[in-house]
């Protein structure tokens, strides 16, 4: 069983077609990154991989089941961009409010790990209210990982985090070996934390391939970069 499946989707606001056939599958235990520009339909996909909207058309499943449906929503640790944890609540408040939602055993405990792994112990009894954007986002990562989910979706993680708390974080994430999917629009985070990418314009996909693929991309002394973004915007004008 695939751990995300998304065929034909379609989604649309108003006059505004937002998502157009997309479809693609996720394998249990891969790495895989949706890139593309900011409005090109990547957190319009996000939002329905967690049951936030519903297709037009199209269906999705998360390991076999419907987004909205409890079995999806017990695996699926969720990480929006500027995500928000409760502010009046302090760093480790927030880990174990959240661990007992989900029904996690041993709420301490777990608490615990997750603020050893994510070097949080000198801010855990500080208030979400007095910390630094940063240190929101460390907490933000470990309330998504606090039940210890099979597939974590993610939109842009690695904001607002220093060079060396990104691969800190990017190697704890490796090291839950979780299925987890990122969305970005930088091309760089892609290559570090994912093993393919599905690049997005216009509420389309418009390529699908490993990293190594995306990599020999270039031509003519081009940089990928250069590449990536030429593609992007050959699409936007194409419509």
């Amino acid at each position: 069983m695939v751990a995300i499946s998304v065929s034909n989707v379609s989604k649309s606001f108003a006059d505004f077609q937002a998502l157009r056939n997309v479809s693609f599958s996720i394998e249990p235990g891969e790495r895989v990154t949706i890139l593309g520009p900011n409005g090109a339909g990547k957190t319009t996909i996000m939002k329905l991989l967690i049951g936030l909207l519903s297709p037009d058309s199209g269906e999705i499943l998360i390991d076999g089941h419907e987004p909205t449906s409890i079995e999806a929503r017990s695996v699926v640790g969720y990480l929006p961009e500027d995500a928000q944890p409760y502010r009046v609540l302090t760093v480790r408040e927030n880990l174990e409010y959240i661990a007992a939602l989900r029904g996690v055993e041993n709420v301490k405990d777990r608490a615990d790990l997750i603020i050893g792994y994510l070097n949080l112990s000198e801010i855990a009894k500080t208030k979400i209210s007095a910390l630094s954007r940063g240190n929101v986002q460390r907490v933000s990562i470990g309330i998504a990982m606090m039940h210890s989910p099979k597939i974590l979706l993610m939109d842009e993680p690695l904001n607002y985090l220093d060079i060396p708390t990104q691969e800190n974080v990017i190697r704890l994430l490796d090291s839950f070996h979780a299925t987890y999917f990122v969305s970005t629009h930088i091309l760089s985070i892609a290559q570090r934390m994912t093993q393919r990418v599905i690049m997005i314009s216009r509420g389309a996909i418009t390529w699908q391939g490993t990293i190594g693929e995306l990599n020999r991309l270039s031509t003519g002394g081009e940089t990928l970069e250069s590449t990536v973004s030429r593609m992007m915007q050959d699409e936007w004008q194409s419509h």
